[in-house]
């Protein structure tokens, strides 16, 4: 029996608006982006989820709880599905990063790409399958709502795309879409790419 996941990024936040790289640190959610969750929250009944899990960092659980506003599902909060953590780096204005050598030399990495004192892509691969098959066992056969991070998101797809996450790759998803995985028990398969909510 197929479990579905329908995977969707937090809504816009004030970093996001900056450029800053959050990783695991927090900024609160955009006016527009609180808007956002409250319009996804309407169209996404026409999926009939029967529940939905969300990172437990803040703008994934603001948008999951102003979402749920409609749908009105039981929710857990999922640690596993967090961002990268990405060490020094957080905070950071991404056009400040652009041009260092570290960056540079950790693209070059793939999966083994690793921000200073942070976590690798590998990592969160690992910790974020597991959590989603953790759930699979536990609620087989259903639908469920994934809020995470663009991170998270790009770590699941692109290793069952066969993608090396290299920067000269062309870009897979899109944000503020929904993607689709299933899962049988034994492995994820993707079902659908950035269908628009």
């Amino acid at each position: 029996m197929l479990t579905y996941f329908a995977l969707m990024r937090h809504a816009e936040t004030t970093w996001n608006r900056e450029k800053r790289i959050q990783g695991q640190q927090d900024a609160p959610l955009t006016f527009s982006g609180r808007q956002q969750a409250r319009e996804w929250g309407c169209a996404l009944a026409r999926h009939q989820l029967d529940y939905m899990l969300a990172s437990d960092l803040g703008r994934a659980t603001h948008t999951a709880t102003l979402i749920n506003h409609s749908l009105v599902l039981p929710c857990s909060l999922e640690p596993r599905l967090r961002e990268q953590d990405w060490g020094s780096w957080s905070g950071s204005k991404v056009s400040d990063l652009l041009n260092t050598s570290e960056l540079k030399d950790q693209e070059k990495l793939g999966w083994d790409f690793r921000p200073l004192d942070g976590e690798s892509r590998l990592e969160v691969l690992q910790r974020s399958r597991q959590a989603l098959a953790d759930t699979a066992q536990k609620m087989r056969g259903k639908r469920i709502l994934v809020i995470t991070h663009g991170g998270v998101i790009r770590c699941l797809l692109y290793r069952l795309w066969g993608r090396k996450f290299l920067a000269d790759e062309p870009a897979l998803i899109k944000p503020y879409r929904l993607h689709w995985l299933s899962y049988n028990g034994a492995g994820f398969e993707v079902q659908r790419l950035n269908e628009e909510i």
